[in-house]
């Protein structure tokens, strides 16, 4: 009879001999509002090109799956607009900050997804991938320091709605960013922010990203190690965006316990 198989090791193993800090995204790796922001984005661009279409007398093309992990996820919300209208030939006025839904700017867009976004999390709730909360307690348990980096400015109210907000000393997010005159990602900056309020250089830093956005800038900022978190697309893809490693779940992230 032959014998069972062996158990696969740990995909990845954290030491505090090689690392001091992890930068975590949220939406998609903490907590699964990523499912709640892409319906978002796919309400607002479908019935945006419909109309569009319509009066046009043009053929309607949706926005897929592939538009938004291409032009939009991982993306602050205005650059993935930008991106995406780029991507389909459509201009449009870029708008105040004081244009509300209805307005047809780039800025009217961004208001009218974010009211979709709140809706849906104001009916579902905020759900958590659990196994992302069980290593944020390992690692702060081993001496970790943690940050959340969201390209999202509904990040605080999500983490707090999640009661999550303890398990994070730092947070560097969509408002942060634009008060600070952040590029956000794929542009390093916002990861390395946080990694300045942690007192922890790049090298010594984890960075766990589910966009490939997020992944090229972990890896832009020469980071330590950058851990991709797939939860949904290709096989590979985010380490050919530049992941050192691709998970599928955060319970095969193994830390090491012991002072570094």
């Amino acid at each position: 009879m032959p014998s069972p198989t062996p158990p696969e090791s740990p995909a990845v193993v954290l030491s505090r001999r090689q690392y001091d800090a992890a930068l975590l995204d949220l939406d998609g790796v903490v907590t699964r509002t990523a499912q709640v922001h892409a319906a978002a984005w796919e309400r607002l661009f479908n019935a945006f090109l419909a109309a569009r279409a319509h009066a046009r007398g043009e053929p309607f093309q949706p926005f897929t799956p592939e538009d938004y992990q291409r032009f939009v996820d991982g993306r602050p919300r205005l650059d993935g607009i930008r991106c995406f209208l780029e991507s389909r030939g459509v201009s449009l006025p870029e708008g105040s900050p004081e244009d509300g839904p209805e307005a047809e700017t780039v800025r009217g867009l961004g208001a009218r997804k974010n009211g979709y976004f709140l809706e849906a999390l104001q009916h579902n709730g905020v759900q958590v991938f659990p196994h992302a909360v069980g290593l944020l307690k390992r690692l702060r348990a081993a001496g970790f320091r943690t940050a959340v980096v969201s390209a999202s400015r509904n990040c605080e109210a999500v983490v707090r709605a999640a009661g999550l907000t303890h398990l994070f000393d730092a947070r560097v997010d969509g408002v942060e960013a634009g008060r600070l005159g952040l590029p956000g990602k794929p542009e390093p900056d916002t990861f390395l922010e946080a990694g300045r309020r942690l007192g922890v250089p790049p090298e010594r830093a984890v960075v766990l990203e589910d966009a490939q956005a997020g992944v090229q800038a972990g890896r832009r900022g020469h980071f330590g190690l950058v851990i991709g978190v797939r939860r949904a697309g290709p096989v590979g893809a985010l380490v050919r965006a530049g992941a050192d490693v691709e998970v599928t779940d955060l319970s095969t992230v193994e830390v090491e316990e012991g002072a570094a």
